[in-house]
């Protein structure tokens, strides 16, 4: 199993004239120590609108800024937003080139459909055609990366004949993954063949063994939307690893109860949303809490159900092995949900790197 960082890039209140340079700096000297010490990838997320907990709106131009600061670890869309007008497919196809080139072939290239109210109605995007969107997207995008001159005539893109530039580094293209939070979508990712970015809020691994099950048995029948089949399968939780126990729950704490909250409220939003009308692929938010209280899922909860990696180094190992034990190939650790000092998210990479993935080399 390999490890790599995931950020949303949170920026907590009150805020100063410095606080969204502070903390992108901040998260470049994170990612340069872990480039140093061996982590495969970083990866960011990207979203609109949502105040503290992301100022990760334009990854694209964040991955330029990582490729000249780093030298080998690999740089993760995690995830480009696919559906219009978030992003227009060739616009998406021709930065996601440039940050292969500029990195040396270090993209990595995932994508998605957002899953929060308050984008997608910032952008005037009907949850109905997110799905559609995103794989029409897809298609051409791997057309603009493929074909010297190309064309589309489509549902939501036409394109007249057109040579799209630059191509990526990478040949045939970039490795490409899809995220998905529901396990209806497991299934979708695996037939087109791409790499499962499984994105599950406070889940403790062994809950997704039936998901991860319905992505590779539907790996098996994939009709690659790409060149090639990348049958990886990455999750992602959050993790803090200090010198003792008590560290790392004293550091870690209020902070990994924050982001949960915070992420379980922006998808149930969603539930709630045009009067309780049909939200197709999405319906699964109105049933993600189950009528558990938000604000009962502390830190007290995610330690009971085993759902974060948090601890001494031989802890975080001991919680990391079952994450391979499930099947997870690339464990995408959290490591700056909120206000962790930035010295001591500093010192929990390094004692990963030093501690805990020379366990899985």
């Amino acid at each position: 199993m390999k490890f790599g960082l995931i950020y949303e890039i949170p920026v907590p209140r009150p805020w100063h004239e410095r606080s969204a340079y502070t903390a992108f700096e901040q998260t470049l000297q994170q990612i340069e120590l872990a480039d140093r010490l061996g982590f495969h990838s970083v990866w960011t997320v990207e979203h609109h609108f949502l105040d503290e907990y992301s100022f990760s709106s334009a990854p694209e131009a964040f991955y330029g800024a990582i490729a000249m600061r780093t030298k080998n670890i690999r740089i993760g869309h995690g995830v480009r937003l696919l559906p219009f007008p978030y992003n227009h497919p060739v616009r998406a196809a021709e930065a996601a080139a440039t940050i292969d080139i500029i990195s040396d072939g270090r993209l990595e290239f995932g994508t998605g459909r957002s899953g929060t109210r308050v984008e997608l109605e910032g952008f005037g995007i009907d949850p109905a055609d997110t799905r559609p969107m995103w794989e029409e997207a897809l298609e051409v995008i791997m057309g603009c990366w493929t074909q010297e001159t190309f064309s589309w005539e489509g549902k939501y893109f036409k394109i007249p004949p057109r040579g799209v530039v630059p191509k990526p580094l990478q040949a045939p293209h970039p490795p490409l993954w899809g995220a998905s939070s529901s396990s209806e979508s497991h299934e979708l990712i695996g037939e087109k063949g791409i790499g499962l970015l499984s994105f599950s809020v406070a889940a403790p691994p062994e809950t997704l063994v039936k998901r991860f099950g319905r992505y590779r048995d539907a790996i098996k029948r994939a009709k690659p939307v790409g060149k090639y089949v990348n049958e990886q399968i990455a999750t992602f939780t959050q993790v803090h690893c200090a010198e003792t126990t008590e560290e790392a729950y004293a550091e870690a704490g209020p902070r990994f109860g924050w982001y949960v909250q915070e992420s379980l409220k922006k998808i149930a939003e969603l539930g709630d949303w045009k009067d309780g009308t049909q939200l197709g692929s999405y319906e699964y938010a109105k049933r993600l809490l189950g009528g558990i209280d938000i604000n009962s899922l502390d830190f007290d909860y995610l330690i009971k159900n085993q759902a974060v990696i948090v601890g001494n180094p031989d802890e975080c190992v001991a919680m990391a092995k079952r994450y391979e034990a499930v099947g997870t190939d690339l464990l995408l650790c959290l490591v700056q949900p909120y206000d962790i000092p930035h010295e001591k998210v500093m010192k929990s990479i390094e004692l990963l790197g030093k501690h805990v993935l020379p366990e899985f080399s």
